[in-house]
């Protein structure tokens, strides 16, 4: 008799300003992705800007987020890769040296994990800790753009690094969260670096590239190069704030304005003319002409501040790849031509069809993050036992996306 089929399941929650999203996965057999078998969406009141404000409302909305996933897949979640988000969150770029102490001077793994930690004994801000250590490129006796040093011999190993830092205070916060919700986080990311996992191929990475996550209330940023992270930024505005600017224009409160952005909004030049909406038994007349310019007014602002980001790194007007959006903003149309124009760069809106599912209702944009954070669930391996009740091992022998060999995970004290 052909033995049972061993499957490993895989969660990701994106704990966002207006909603916390999980979604499940499974990996059986010789598949090379997970297949995406529940997802979940539960309305969050208790942030602010990306940051925690009320923790019990925000332990609240992840239970029933995760209480709908469980009974959608059937599994219990006792752990899931969870993101960190808000404008307190930085990137600084580090250098590590060691000396190769070894008889024969073969690099070894433990002298690349060393390098690596040499590279976070840093001066830190006050109150931030690292949340991750992105490894750039290595150098050994002055030999320049090493991948990877394994194997090879020398005397002097050193390492460009790009440290991800956070705030101590949010982090305990979001800490709180969690055990308040009786879940474990595999690990801590960025939601930017989630959603670049999920929308971009080896080629685009490679390539140099920016994907901008554009939430409610922030708009994540992440550039990578030579499938390196080259710079990661959080803007902290978002659709929330196209949405206080109509409701100003428009006269009207937050609700209407919401409502009037998702069916109406438009960055196209064609949107003219009158147009008009029933709410609370009242109708509101708005000029469509009118409301391209409040929206136009409020995204190029926020592209200004991505363009202000690219400059720090010399890549204004210089990503070959362009820049790909996520987020619920990601749907606005006409985002993508003015995009073009405004940054003077390729644009496009990221996708992730190339993994499987066997649910439908998905939007492709805004569970962009919660899919990239599930992969990545997957891709930098368990940290505790009894993540679900059924956990294959030995799974994490090889893998070969260029993300693998630079993210690690540093315990906080």
């Amino acid at each position: 008799m052909p033995s049972e089929e061993k499957f490993s399941y895989f969660a990701g929650l994106d704990i966002g300003t207006a909603s916390v999203r999980c979604v499940v996965g499974e990996l059986g057999g010789e598949a090379q992705l997970p297949t995406i078998i529940a997802f979940s969406e539960s309305p969050n009141s208790g942030m602010r800007k990306g940051n925690v404000a009320h923790v019990d409302e925000v332990a609240q909305a992840v239970v029933n987020a995760v209480n709908e996933a469980e009974r959608v897949s059937g599994r219990e979640i006792k752990a899931a890769t969870v993101n960190v988000n808000g404008s307190h969150v930085q990137g600084m770029n580090s250098k590590g040296v060691i000396a190769i102490s070894s008889p024969n001077r073969e690099i070894s793994l433990d002298d690349r994990l060393r390098v690596e930690e040499a590279a976070t004994i840093v001066q830190l801000p006050a109150n931030k800790d690292i949340i991750q250590v992105f490894a750039k490129n290595y150098r050994l006796d002055g030999q320049d753009n090493i991948k990877d040093p394994v194997g090879m011999h020398g005397v002097r190993l050193e390492v460009d690094t790009h440290i991800l830092l956070a705030s101590s205070p949010a982090l305990k916060s979001l800490d709180q969260v969690l055990q308040k919700a009786e879940l474990a986080a595999s690990h801590h990311t960025v939601t930017s670096l989630a959603a670049a996992e999920a929308v971009l191929d080896c080629k685009q990475k490679e390539s140099g590239v920016a994907v901008l996550d554009i939430g409610a209330a922030t708009t994540n940023l992440i550039v990578i190069e030579d499938g390196e992270v080259e710079h990661i930024a959080v803007i902290p505005m978002g659709g929330n704030h196209i949405t206080n600017d109509l409701a100003i224009g428009l006269r009207t409160d937050l609700d209407v304005a919401e409502t009037i952005k998702v069916k109406y909004a438009s960055l196209s030049k064609a949107a003219s003319g009158e147009g008009s909406l029933v709410a609370k038994g009242e109708e509101i007349r708005f000029d469509k002409e009118m409301m391209r310019e409040v929206i136009e007014a409020r995204v190029e602002e926020i592209l200004e501040y991505v363009d202000k980001e690219f400059k720090k790194i010399h890549r204004s007007q210089k990503l070959p790849g362009g820049v790909v959006f996520a987020g619920g903003t990601a749907k606005l149309p006409g985002l993508v031509d003015f995009s073009k124009e405004t940054l003077e760069l390729p644009a496009r809106v990221g996708s992730w069809k190339h993994i499987p599912r066997v649910v439908d209702g998905l939007d492709e944009q805004r569970f962009a993050p919660a899919v990239g954070l599930m992969l990545l669930d997957m891709l930098l391996g368990p940290t505790h036992r009894g993540m679900f009740d059924e956990v294959s091992t030995g799974l994490f022998k090889a893998v070969t996306d260029p993300f693998n060999k630079i993210l690690k995970r540093f315990k906080r004290n």
